[in-house]
């Protein structure tokens, strides 16, 4: 099924190639300065490619929920530097951070209590809940450094689609009348990540990816 996205009125999206591995600092901050001026990107992770703007970006959010035909229970996701970000954001305790210490950086996404600082429209509207994780990704870790600050983000699987879309060139295709700027750091997995609820006392698998969860069963 091809996606039809809904008019928006931002310009085509460009495509720029960032060394996946060596990064151009030059570059990095070309996609900064395009965040900070309000684009939704589609940028290059350790897992899929994933659709990003800044966090206090409440159109950036929208656009990336309409793009992907989500609502407001649908968890979005904080690409963080390190760890030291998470409690910020999240309400982390002494088993969950030791888990998470484990599997980062790396394909994992962690459902956490969101606390304070988070604002409502990013966090789960009943369970008061957000999404976080740290990717081994040397653009992603280049641009989070660069910024200062996490970035909210969204798998880059379309409505209709069985799989994430990881080739630069078919997300400007289908995307680039929608997105402001799709960043081309080479093919990616065609696999999300692995998805952990840490809420509880026995962390909880919800969505089997590209981060090995067989650890939970032993």
């Amino acid at each position: 099924m091809r996606y039809t996205a809904r008019p928006v009125t931002v310009p085509a999206a460009t495509m720029l190639s960032i060394h996946p591995d060596n990064p151009q600092p030059r570059l990095i901050q070309q996609v900064l300065d395009r965040l900070q001026a309000g684009a939704v990107i589609a940028l290059p992770t350790d897992a899929c490619y994933a659709l990003a703007c800044l966090p206090g970006d409440k159109t950036g959010a929208d656009r990336i929920r309409r793009i992907r035909q989500v609502d407001e229970t649908h968890h979005l996701t904080l690409l963080c530097r390190d760890l030291s970000e998470l409690g910020v954001y999240a309400k982390v305790d002494n088993t969950a951070f030791r888990l998470m210490k484990t599997l980062t950086p790396g394909p994992y996404t962690f459902i956490l209590p969101a606390t304070r600082e988070v604002p409502r429209r990013l966090q789960h509207p009943k369970r008061r809940t957000i999404g976080m994780r740290v990717p081994a990704s040397p653009i992603v870790s280049a641009l989070l450094d660069a910024l200062g600050s996490p970035l909210m983000s969204a798998t880059l699987q379309l409505p209709g689609d069985d799989l994430p879309l990881s080739e630069p060139w078919e997300i400007d295709d289908r995307l680039g009348k929608v997105v402001d700027l799709v960043v081309d750091g080479g093919a990616g997995t065609l696999e999300a990540t692995s998805v952990l609820d840490l809420t509880d006392d026995v962390p909880t698998v919800i969505r089997h990816g590209l981060g090995d969860v067989g650890f939970l069963d032993e």
